[in-house]
């Protein structure tokens, strides 16, 4: 199979990104910038000329992805598979009100344990399965061509694990940014990253900062 290039966008911004509150499968709404974010990527794709465009359910990335829609005229498929990884009890909160209401559950959760799930939750293993396993369905269904994929953090997170041979508990060098465009290749069964948080498309006041770090 001739390798597909996916191009991965993680959604904009909502308010809960804003204020470092767990979201998971929260489906929390695009703030106003993360609304302006979607509108500069509808802006930079308008011309490009992919052949298929995906998106989770949840309605900040579906949002997102609409707005390229409105301007490429791709419809949007909507998959649950690519949904942000379910963190249970833990959603809403921040790390510290984690910490203080739930402090054993945040103990394992912090041991990176990737079998470990927060009650009403979902562990690593199994996001990670989900999400890659739906992806690599996406690339080999466009076998040779290119697919934008709108989806959260934490399936960003598991296709840069993939494509670098990184492990769950490791430490990733690279932060995740709202809105931004992720260049994966997928062949022979195998992720490949070409390029990484690129948000050229946006604005100076556009990009999600968080005590200065994207």
């Amino acid at each position: 199979m001739n390798e597909t290039t996916l191009i991965v966008i993680r959604h904009g911004e909502t308010a809960w990104n804003r204020e470092k509150r767990m979201q998971g499968i929260t489906d929390t709404p695009l703030s106003e910038l993360g609304r302006a974010q979607a509108r500069a990527l509808g802006r930079r794709l308008a011309s490009h000329g992919f052949s298929a465009l995906y998106s989770s359910d949840l309605s900040r990335a579906r949002d997102t992805a609409l707005a390229i829609a409105g301007r490429t005229g791709c419809e949007v498929v909507a998959d649950p598979r690519l949904r942000e990884r379910r963190f249970g009890i833990f959603e809403g909160l921040t790390a510290a009100e984690i910490s203080s209401r739930f402090p054993a559950e945040h103990v394992r959760f912090t041991s990176h344990d990737p079998e470990y799930a927060v009650p009403g939750g979902e562990s690593a293993r199994a996001f990670t399965q989900r999400c890659l396993g739906c992806l690599a369905e996406i690339a080999e269904r466009h076998g040779g061509k290119e697919v934008v994929v709108v989806t959260h953090g934490l399936v960003l997170d598991s296709l840069y694990r993939a494509a670098n041979g990184l492990d769950h508990g490791a430490r990733r060098p690279v932060p995740l940014i709202n809105a931004s465009v992720n260049l994966f290749g997928y062949g022979s069964s195998a992720w490949r990253l070409v390029l990484w948080g690129d948000i050229s498309h946006l604005a100076a006041d556009e990009v999600t900062q968080y005590g200065g770090a994207a």
